[in-house]
């Protein structure tokens, strides 16, 4: 397991469904250290802290493994072309992870990186600013059907962390996973 980009951004407008909203969805990779503070990543903001950010909230990790999902979504849709990747961060995660999927991540989880640890706190809720983003209006409806949402982090120890480091996975209690969650919360917005 490992974490293959650290990713941040700055708000900015978003056209959403026809009207200009303010996001930071928009992360770009950064090379080297990141400080990791108690509300996150020094260098990345969230536009809207009653849904992204707080302590809870600090830091958003997405597995590698679904990019090919959503890469072929997008060129589905014609979004993009057949084999253009998609670059880490494009998700809106702070972390592009490997080696860890939302099945296995029950809440309380922590990962022990060598200069700060993080805990799994929630599964991340897509919205109308992820449809605009991925480019066609049944994102969040295959986020929802596909489980593949990713997870919030809570700083447990801050400190630093870079592109390539590994992550030791600590369980914590194994009371409700991620995808638990998600689907539980999901399933009222149906």
């Amino acid at each position: 397991m490992r974490v293959l980009s650290v990713n941040v951004g700055r708000a900015r407008t978003l056209l959403a469904g026809g009207r200009p909203v303010q996001s930071a969805i928009g992360k770009r990779s950064v090379e080297g250290d990141v400080e990791v503070r108690p509300l996150g990543l020094v260098g990345d903001e969230q536009a809207d802290p009653s849904v992204h950010g707080g302590l809870d909230k600090a830091v958003y990790a997405y597995p590698m493994e679904h990019y090919a999902f959503w890469q072929t979504v997008r060129a589905q849709a014609k979004q993009q072309p057949w084999n253009e990747a998609l670059p880490h961060g494009f998700m809106g995660e702070n972390l592009t992870l490997e080696g860890l999927l939302e099945p296995q991540v029950f809440i309380g989880d922590v990962l022990r990186f060598a200069h700060c640890e993080l805990a799994v706190s929630a599964p991340r809720q897509p919205c109308f600013k992820f449809n605009a983003v991925m480019g066609f209006s049944q994102a969040a409806k295959l986020m929802l059907q596909s489980g593949f949402c990713g997870f919030y982090l809570a700083v447990r120890q801050p400190g630093r962390i870079a592109a390539g480091e590994p992550f030791e996975w600590i369980p914590g209690p194994r009371e409700v996973s991620v995808s638990e969650i998600f689907r539980s919360v999901m399933a009222k917005h149906r």
